[in-house]
């Protein structure tokens, strides 16, 4: 392999290629929305404004927050279609017994769900009584009823409304509870260094948790979300840093020889596997999680980089290898057992990302024919594949949500790398960040 095809490898856990033949756009794919729990969102929802029930600025303000964060968690769920507010009747109910049923439930409204409710300012608190009725049942129309508490503050008015609209979705959507309050980690140059960042799953709130000199990359969220692992170059190196968001300070973790790089947690937490040369190749290793009773995986020429666990058993990895020539994404078990190719199709295949339910795998895929990076699912069991963005720059790093109806990447769509969410079946893209260049994000669990 080339000293250039190398150093990707170690600096961005490359990216990937594919056959046009194989691969189709998700959203005509019935057995691939199926899949991904997603299916087609027919249930129609209303969700006129809250009310404030006095004239403080302050519970103005916050009011106008929640309302706007409860729309765009509703319209980014994918599980529900959110009825536009030009339909709406004139007035928006705040209490149960101004709900009119026909007027929401037939035309042109037509909707089968009503979200609404009011806020107002108890004891210096923002209170919101919130509820979600099924208009088409006016006898027995309760579906939901929640009163949330919150301090006087933006932060405290979203996490309010993040927080009923992750339990609409959670009633409508199969049981499966929503992301709005789930984060991303990424990589940012905004400041002038490389460090690893955290936002929110909106792009809101985005901040910095390293302050490391050189390139710091690959974070990785644990499975409690309590910390990050990373790639740091801060010792003039590769090497795996743990960082704790409870503490705000470094974990230890043992610096073995040669390059260390690309961590990733198992499910339970109790191990990590990383690649690493310290044999004299760059190799799939599994350690306890912190560093000790290390393990040796792979064997193979070349470059083995990037491993992943799968989410539901625990029981195999995934990772990069170019032992056949170029990037392609291989599984192994856990015990360095049944080693097996995925990508049989050619090009160079990377950044492997397992989905929830442990039967997808989003990865990026660079076709020879065009030469263009792009975004693709692959069913393992049977190997169809799915493509997910097409003609709109390079498009790398894909990792799911946990709900698995969402997929973080990053894309140079606007001219420079910043990180965008889409639904699992490649619509609905949506940017994130702007400032500086930002890229290899991971979802929080």
């Amino acid at each position: 392999m080339k000293n250039r095809h190398l150093n990707n490898l170690f600096l961005f856990a490359i990216p990937l290629a594919v056959f046009l033949g194989f691969a189709t756009m998700a959203r005509s794919q019935g057995w691939f929305r199926t899949g991904i729990n997603m299916g087609q969102a027919t249930v129609r929802l209303a969700v006129p404004d809250f009310g404030a029930r006095s004239t403080d600025p302050k519970l103005v303000n916050l009011t106008k927050v929640f309302n706007q964060v409860l729309w765009n968690d509703m319209i980014n769920s994918g599980i529900v279609v959110v009825v536009s507010k030009s339909l709406y009747p004139v007035s928006a109910p705040q209490e149960p017994q101004n709900v009119d049923f026909n007027a929401w439930s037939n035309p042109p409204a037509s909707a089968q769900m009503l979200a609404f409710g009011y806020t107002e300012i108890r004891n210096n608190s923002l209170v919101v009584t919130a509820r979600l009725f099924d208009v088409q049942s006016p006898k027995n129309p309760g579906v939901l009823a929640k009163r949330y508490v919150a301090d006087l503050n933006e932060l405290s008015a979203r996490d309010a409304a993040h927080r009923f609209a992750n339990e609409i979705i959670q009633t409508l959507g199969g049981g499966i509870p929503g992301i709005n309050l789930t984060k991303i980690a990424y990589v940012s140059n905004q400041t002038g260094h490389t460090e690893i960042w955290v936002m929110d799953y909106d792009g809101f709130n985005p901040h910095r948790i390293t302050n490391y000199p050189n390139l710091n990359l690959t974070p990785r969220w644990s499975p409690d979300n309590s910390q990050i692992a990373f790639t740091s170059y801060a010792s003039g190196k590769p090497q795996i840093y743990l960082h704790s968001l409870l503490t705000n300070r470094r974990i230890s973790f043992p610096s073995y020889p040669g390059l260390n790089t690309t961590p990733s947690w198992s499910p339970d937490g109790k191990r990590i596997a990383f690649c690493s040369s310290m044999s004299g190749t760059p190799e799939i290793y599994v350690s306890d999680s912190n560093g000790m009773h290390l393990q040796r995986l792979t064997f193979g020429p070349g470059v083995n980089i990037s491993p992943v666990w799968n989410p539901k058993t625990g029981n195999e990895i995934s990772f990069v290898s170019d032992r056949s020539g170029a990037p392609q994404i291989y599984i192994i078990n856990s015990d360095g057992t049944n080693l097996r190719r995925l990508i049989t199709a050619g090009g160079d295949a990377e950044a492997p990302s397992w989905s929830p339910n442990g039967l997808f795998m989003a990865f990026s895929w660079s076709v020879r024919e065009t030469g263009h990076w792009d975004i693709y699912v692959i069913e393992i069991a049977t190997g169809r594949i799915v493509q997910l963005t097409q003609n709109a720059g390079r498009n790398e790093h894909p990792t799911w949500a946990p709900d698995g109806r969402h997929i973080v990447f990053e894309s140079t769509r606007t001219g420079r790398r910043q990180i965008w969410t889409m639904l699992a079946d490649g619509s609905t893209p949506k940017q994130l960040t702007t400032k500086g260049s930002n890229w290899n994000p991971n979802w929080s669990n």
